[in-house]
């Protein structure tokens, strides 16, 4: 009579699946936004247009914010919670000056006249970077709720899963800024 080995099957948290597949959803939405940037930038009357300043400051802070929050996934990791805290206040910081140079790079847009109705290239552009904008507002928003937690004197959840969350999406938003700012400078 042979015994069959039955290994334990690595299952990943049903938390981490939902995200990954908010990701795949994400991913597939700006690929068909891409896309239709692509083929419709061949129609006439498109206008080609520079990336404000102010992206490039925005690129520079997302970056340093996903080292933050790498380093505070880190810290959390090896429980050095005073370390965790203020690296997960930092990130929430430079997501937040994230924002204001978005909206800094829009107002120089809107200076220049590009704005929604102007032409349909605009409109392509502001869909594009404002759905992306939407994502880091709700990064920020869970970076909020993340930092009320880790300085509340009321609960110490030591779970590992929420700060993996919030790396991995935060990560995501990041990498994805990279991608449209390297598409929209090389596809204009």
């Amino acid at each position: 009579m042979e015994t069959e080995v039955i290994k334990p099957k690595n299952k990943i948290h049903p938390h981490k699946f939902t995200l990954w597949v908010g990701i795949g959803s994400i991913v597939m939405m700006f690929a068909g936004l891409t896309s239709a940037y692509i083929v419709k930038r061949n129609q006439a009357g498109w206008v080609s247009y520079n990336l404000p300043t102010a992206f490039w400051y925005s690129t520079v802070v997302i970056l340093l914010s996903s080292l933050t929050v790498h380093l505070a996934e880190k810290a959390f990791k090896v429980r050095e919670m005073s370390k965790y805290r203020k690296l997960m206040a930092a990130t929430l910081f430079l997501g937040l000056i994230f924002i204001v140079t978005q909206i800094l790079g829009f107002k120089e847009f809107w200076k220049m006249g590009m704005t929604l109705q102007a032409n349909v290239s605009f409109s392509f552009l502001y869909v594009i970077v404002g759905l992306h904008a939407v994502h880091v507002i709700g990064g920020v928003i869970a970076l909020i709720v993340m930092s009320l937690s880790a300085f509340s004197k009321k609960t110490r959840n030591y779970s590992v899963v929420p700060v993996e969350l919030i790396s991995t999406y935060w990560h995501f938003v990041d990498i994805l800024w990279v991608y449209l700012l390297i598409f929209l400078i090389m596809i204009k």
